[in-house]
């Protein structure tokens, strides 16, 4: 169910549960969110704000990361998986951002791209929440699965598939938050295995719950 009218009701609901849409991911500097979606890569991000505080106190400017040991950076961020690629992409991101864009973080997807360890996902939620570029739509795990169980997109597992759909009915002013708030209400109500559809209050515009595999 995508029509146009569909599409502003869940909006506005889920503005009404979650108001302040933000990540959940903790930083305070553009470039550590940059490098904290980088560790989340098939990792919570619970996890990844355990890591981040010793990462960035051990190495506290761009230049301490751009020059810092990998084997260290390995350290510090092992418990996040996949340790290895990610504190070489640090690494080597850190030095790229310094040489290439005068240490600041990237507003376009394209330049985004050229850095090391960087997807449409990490590009679209800096755009999004560092840039505040309208229409950008971070489809991660959360968001796919509740976009396609709502009828919003094809029910496509490929993020890029679900992200030109969801550019293509979401307001664009609202996508940012919503796909934040798409990872709230997977997390607290959507899961992936035992969605609590007796609790959801989207279930007047959800294809999953009105075709009777919610019920």
């Amino acid at each position: 169910m995508n029509s146009p009218e569909a599409v502003r009701a869940v909006v506005e609901e889920l503005k009404a549960l979650y108001p302040d849409g933000i990540c959940s991911l903790h930083y305070q500097k553009d470039y550590e969110l940059l490098f904290s979606t980088r560790l989340s890569a098939q990792c919570t991000d619970e996890r990844v704000n355990q890591v981040t505080p010793t990462l960035f106190s051990r190495f506290p400017t761009l230049e301490a990361l751009a020059n810092a040991d990998v084997a260290e950076v390995e350290e510090i961020v092992h418990s996040t998986g996949f340790f290895r690629a990610k504190a070489r992409d640090i690494v080597a991101a850190s030095r790229m951002l310094l040489d290439e864009y005068g240490g600041k973080v990237p507003n376009t997807m394209d330049a985004l791209l050229k850095l090391p360890g960087v997807g449409r996902k990490t590009a679209n939620l800096v755009l999004g929440d560092i840039h505040h570029t309208p229409g950008v739509v971070v489809a991660d795990t959360h968001c796919i699965r509740i976009t396609g169980r709502l009828g919003f997109t094809d029910g496509s597992k490929d993020p890029v598939k679900v992200e030109q759909q969801l550019r293509a009915i979401l307001p664009p002013e609202e996508s940012n938050d919503f796909c934040h708030r798409m990872v709230l209400h997977g997390r607290a109500v959507c899961m992936a295995r035992k969605p609590d559809c007796a609790s959801c209050t989207l279930r007047p515009w959800c294809d999953f719950y009105n075709g009777g595999d919610g019920q």
